[in-house]
């Protein structure tokens, strides 16, 4: 890594980052938890200078009243906002998973709206400067999983902004799932693809601010001129409830934070021919196939995971695998949140599944190796190893990323 390039970016970011929002402290709660929104609002969007702005967000760029950001800037004539680019699912939230909105008019504002899901490099920095803006604003509610899109959208923008010309400022806004720990394996550079871009872990542990740093400071080429305005009143050990903020599904099957918690784990069954919940109202919580009983509850049950246990369960989705059919198979039911690892828990889950399911198979595509960033879950399990020998595998690459990852984050 490059340490010195590294400490002049983390110099840079924290002379305008934390001395205006010091991190939150130990101890009792003394003010409510604030955005960067909220926090850039409440200086009369001082932090944009009147600058041709651009925002690159979703449904989940909301106010405390579930006003969408766009809306009220655009209605401030303190803003000079002039554009909006939509990632995967777009701007407005009408498109299912792997689709997109589009180039149009918001009928709301009048506002361009551009595409930017499945673009990068020079096409997107071109989709910049034809916009005219001079500042792009990233304001998306981020869910703490490496393959969650959002995050690679921040990173693919930011690389676009820095060859436009453009200047790039993020607006935070909480790791649901917390910030206390990286977990998981950290992707392979050449199985880098749109579900992870770069060497992170599976389970990140951070903000969008922290990785919008990360990424500058480790993998652009060319660091962006980068802002990033931090929340108030929040700390890593804390659960998206704990703000009080609403939640919108990031996504069409992000339902609730309950999904997000153990999303990071569970979606590795996209990888496989079981079903992940997709077309319920419990996505990633319901986990099954056909000819699936509750030998399956029982086997992860009897593992004895902390923080969760395992039901039987028989769902009909209406829609993605196993479509109309009644399977069988296992809800995830979560009792401690502190105690609970979504990585180790749907490692676990892949182990008996194989062992219990005689139709178990991966996606012929190796999706699986995507996920995790390399070959080794997928082996490790074919190879008959159990979850303490597959975490194992990764324990090396996942110290090495934490100790690079502390110097990057911006909360106690």
């Amino acid at each position: 890594m490059r340490l010195s390039r590294r400490a002049l970016l983390a110099a840079t970011t924290a002379a305008t980052s934390l001395t205006s929002a010091p991190p939150a402290t130990a101890g009792p709660r003394h003010k409510p938890l604030r955005t960067g929104f909220e926090r850039m609002a409440a200086t009369g969007y001082a932090r944009l200078g009147g600058r041709r702005t651009g925002v690159v967000t979703n449904p989940t760029g909301v106010t405390r009243d579930v006003r969408h950001i766009v809306d009220v800037m655009h209605a401030d004539n303190r803003v000079n906002l002039t554009a909006v680019f939509g990632p995967e699912h777009g701007f407005r939230g009408t498109a299912q998973a792997g689709g997109s909105e589009g180039r149009y008019d918001d009928p709301a504002t009048g506002l361009p709206v551009y595409d930017t899901y499945l673009k990068s490099g020079q096409p997107l920095a071109d989709i910049f400067t034809a916009s005219g803006v001079d500042t792009v604003v990233f304001d998306i509610q981020d869910v703490g999983a490496r393959f969650y899109t959002y995050i690679w959208t921040l990173y693919d923008c930011m690389e676009a902004a820095q060859l436009a010309g453009k200047r790039f400022v993020v607006l935070d806004r909480p790791n649901p799932v917390t910030g206390r720990a990286a977990l998981g394996p950290v992707l392979h550079k050449e199985f880098a693809s749109f579900v992870g871009r770069q060497p992170i872990a599976q389970a990140h542990g951070m903000t969008v601010a922290e990785l919008a740093r990360l990424f500058n400071g480790e993998f652009l080429t060319t660091p962006v001129e980068l802002d990033t305005v931090l929340m108030t009143g929040w700390r890593r050990s804390e659960f998206y409830d704990a703000g009080r903020l609403p939640w919108v599904p990031p996504s069409p099957n992000m339902p609730t934070p309950d999904t997000a918690l153990v999303y990071s784990g569970t979606c590795l069954f996209e990888g496989t021919n079981l079903s992940e919940g997709r077309g319920t109202t419990r996505p990633f919580e319901l986990l099954g196939a056909e000819g699936v009983d509750g030998r399956w509850a029982a086997a992860v049950n009897g593992l004895g995971l902390p923080g969760v246990h395992f039901r039987e369960a028989y769902f009909a989705p209406t829609f993605s695998k196993f479509q109309g059919k009644t399977i069988g198979g296992v809800q995830i039911h979560v009792h401690d949140r502190a105690a609970f690892d979504p990585v180790r828990t749907g490692i676990a889950l892949l182990v008996t599944a194989k062992k219990v399911w005689s139709g178990f198979g991966w996606r012929s595509d190796n999706w699986i190796d995507k996920l995790t960033g390399s070959t080794w879950v997928r082996s490790a399990i074919d190879a008959g190893a159990d979850a303490d020998e597959v975490a194992a595998g990764w324990r090396e690459e996942l110290g090495a990323f934490r100790k690079v990852r502390r110097e990057y984050l911006l909360y106690h």
